[in-house]
């Protein structure tokens, strides 16, 4: 159940669903609102981004909803730069943290805590300090650069990993078949989702019928 933070059972919650959406807004009932129907289109994990002054505010607010109304929401925080700031949301009860890059402090600090940590990397070396730091699975970032061949060329390297690009992953049959069939183990997702004039317009309930557009995707692909 969320809340206890094993990072196994995160970690096989994220490749269950197969898509993290990321997003940010200062206000709190628009961070509900995408929240709520994401859940609703079968979405089980969601980060929450580092990038407003109400973060932390915000994540609070939400940890505190899905926990009434979501009961099996996995709830993140991204961007996470340091430790100093993984120690503040672990505090929160965060349930998984990503970093925009590969830090092997916050790593360590992770591990010590029992959290799953998911480094940023866009190198074959960033991915080995990643590992060695401890990491089961990566973000590959920037997407849209890199390209669904970076990770089929990269994957047997570390078989041991799991990688989860994050940019130019849209949501279509044929980019999200493109990067699994490279052996993406899981896509982040943010404006090709939750885009700011959906946001802006309220269209929520499109946003749902997207995630479970998504979800039906990867679903599909992987019953083949």
């Amino acid at each position: 159940m969320p809340g206890e933070r094993d990072p196994k059972i995160v970690l096989q919650k994220i490749l269950d669903t197969g898509i993290v959406p990321v997003f940010y807004h200062d206000d709190p009932e628009v961070c509900k609102s995408v929240l709520k129907a994401c859940y609703e289109g079968g979405i089980r994990v969601f980060e929450l981004t580092h990038q407003g002054f109400r973060t932390q505010e915000n994540y609070i607010l939400l940890k505190k909803y899905a926990q009434r109304q979501l009961p099996d929401l996995y709830l993140g925080v991204g961007a996470v730069w340091n430790t100093e700031t993984a120690a503040t949301f672990i505090n929160y009860q965060a349930d998984f943290i990503v970093a925009p890059l590969t830090m092997p402090e916050t790593g360590a600090l992770c591990r010590e805590k029992n959290m799953l940590w998911i480094p940023g990397c866009m190198t074959p070396t960033e991915i080995g300090l990643a590992e060695k730091a401890g990491a089961a699975l990566v973000k590959l970032f920037p997407g849209e650069l890199l390209g669904p061949e970076f990770v089929q060329l990269v994957r047997p390297l570390f078989p041991n990993l799991k990688f989860m690009p994050a940019g130019g992953v849209e949501a279509t049959t044929v980019s999200l078949t493109h990067w699994l069939e490279a052996g993406a183990s899981a896509v982040g997702m943010s404006g090709s989702l939750i885009s700011p004039d959906l946001v802006a317009a309220k269209k929520y309930a499109l946003l749902k019928e997207k995630a479970q557009l998504v979800r039906k995707i990867i679903d599909r692909y992987r019953a083949v």
